[in-house]
């Protein structure tokens, strides 16, 4: 735990625990919203085959998480460290050129 909150730069306990608590509920709520969203679009599971619904299902979560990561974030008090976060994960993935430093 002390190299985790080292590299978050976490100061207590309790700021993990908020930390890890908002990472749950982005995760959950992402997966529970990205259904009826691709239902809203016409795209179930009888309209496509799962080789095509399931990629479709897990490209469609990562943008409604990142939308609910900085949410709940700030939410919960912790937003400086979720944006930090944010940005830190889209560079990542190649979407850097959207924050200039």
């Amino acid at each position: 735990m002390k190299k985790l909150k080292k590299r978050w730069e976490i100061t207590s306990n309790f700021q993990l625990v908020v930390i890890f608590i908002v990472f749950a509920v982005t995760g959950s709520t992402s997966a529970y919203l990205s259904k009826p969203v691709l239902t809203w679009m016409g795209v179930t599971k009888e309209t496509l085959p799962l080789y095509f619904y399931i990629p479709l299902y897990l490209i469609l979560i990562f943008p409604i998480y990142q939308v609910l990561l900085v949410f709940f974030g700030f939410i919960s008090g912790q937003f400086r460290f979720f944006w930090k976060f944010e940005k830190r994960m889209l560079k990542m993935v190649g979407l850097g050129f959207l924050f200039k430093e």
